[in-house]
């Protein structure tokens, strides 16, 4: 795709959608960043604050306003809109609420930009992109959520600390739900060409040993509430996050992201649900899921986490 003629479209101006936007600014990925939300003195406030900073970033137009049409030849809309979660709240506490604003918002804005790949942002993030595909009738591959990302950039940067390497060398994964049942896929981690299970420890690190592997598990999936309990959100990794995923499909790069997609027939008989495995990111979108091997602990995870998600989804009627 041409940079002179992207546009992408961030629905809501909270703390997410604004940290996207900027982020989406100083990585120059589209020409046109627009910002959609029912306030409209929030998001004139947030557009002009963006605007004042055009000075300094590659060249680019930012719009917004309340009104879907917005949206109108949005390349990728990224969906943020919902209840903010609060301190020790779960993911899928948060679900009823931001469903039912999904029901009203999202149509309307698929409307405008019939054509645009749709990123699903909003928490509990598997639940609202499988009530949003019900919602609209879209095709999965553009229609699907951030999933484990975020996640999986977490559980790369504590993997990189403990280790001592630069973060850019760990391949591991987060796969499952963008929440409390979420797994690492540890058996296929690498750092560098090393398996990770056969990593040896460099002079004067610690060994990555089983207990070493709990706790950075438990960080991975903690972390959210932690940074909630201090500051009321998380916004900028998932901000640079969601760009990210953006780059992917402006660029066409056939880049592998743990997303959240609908899975059909899937690995270890799970069906009919939206998480997260790695999968190819392009100009069309969500595309094929790669056949990763799982140990038999992360199979029964993975289906595990598929159950908590299922019983969300039959609560709501989805």
């Amino acid at each position: 795709m041409e940079v002179s003629r992207l546009k992408l479209t961030v629905v809501g101006a909270g703390a997410v959608g604004t940290a996207i936007a900027y982020a989406a600014l100083i990585r120059g990925v589209a020409r046109t960043v627009a910002l959609l939300d029912v306030n409209e003195a929030k998001v004139e406030a947030e557009v002009l604050d963006l605007r004042h900073g055009l000075e300094f970033v590659p060249g680019a137009t930012v719009i917004g306003g309340s009104d879907p049409s917005v949206a109108s030849d949005s390349n990728v809309v990224i969906f943020t809109a919902g209840a903010k979660q609060k301190p020790g709240q779960s993911r899928l506490e948060l679900a009823e609420a931001t469903i039912e604003l999904t029901r009203r918002a999202l149509p309307p804005i698929v409307a405008a930009a019939p054509d645009a790949v749709f990123i699903m942002v909003t928490n509990p993030v598997d639940v609202v992109t499988y009530a949003a595909l019900k919602f609209t009738g879209l095709p999965p591959n553009r229609l699907f959520g951030s999933g484990t990302v975020l996640d999986t950039s977490r559980l790369r940067h504590l993997l990189a600390i403990h280790c001592g390497v630069a973060v850019q060398n760990v391949h591991a994964y987060i796969a499952g739900e963008h929440g409390d049942s979420e797994i690492p896929l540890w058996s296929t981690a690498t750092i560098g060409a090393v398996p990770l299970d056969q990593w040896r420890p460099l002079e004067g690190r610690d060994p990555l040993d089983a207990a070493v592997r709990e706790q950075i598990r438990r960080d991975v999936v903690e972390s959210a509430y932690r940074i909630i309990a201090g500051k009321g959100a998380t916004n900028y990794a998932i901000g640079l996050a969601a760009v990210r995923i953006t780059e992917a499909i402006f660029g066409d790069e056939h880049r592998v992201l743990p997303v959240s997609t609908l899975i059909a027939d899937g690995p270890e008989g799970i069906d009919d649900v939206c998480l997260s495995l790695p999968t190819i990111v392009d100009a069309r979108g969500a595309g094929e899921r790669l056949a990763v091997s799982l140990s038999d602990d992360e199979a029964a995870g993975l289906r595990a986490s598929a159950d908590t998600l299922h019983r969300t989804q039959a609560h709501f009627d989805l």
